[in-house]
């Protein structure tokens, strides 16, 4: 037989567990320190010029 369980506790369980995820993520995108965005930009613009430079232009 199956378990009875509440609806109404089962949705407040599955809504707090999403604001959680998200609490956690914001966290990690907005919790961080100077240094650690500017690595990342650092990085990031990295990837792009390499990318950049190794993008094949078009024969016409």
């Amino acid at each position: 037989m199956a378990e009875i369980i509440n609806l109404n506790r089962a949705r407040k369980a599955r809504a707090r567990a999403e604001r959680a995820a998200e609490a956690d993520a914001n966290r990690h995108r907005f919790g961080r320190t100077k240094a650690e965005k500017k690595a990342d930009k650092i990085a990031a613009d990295r990837a792009e010029r390499t990318l950049d430079g190794a993008r094949l232009e078009p024969k016409e």
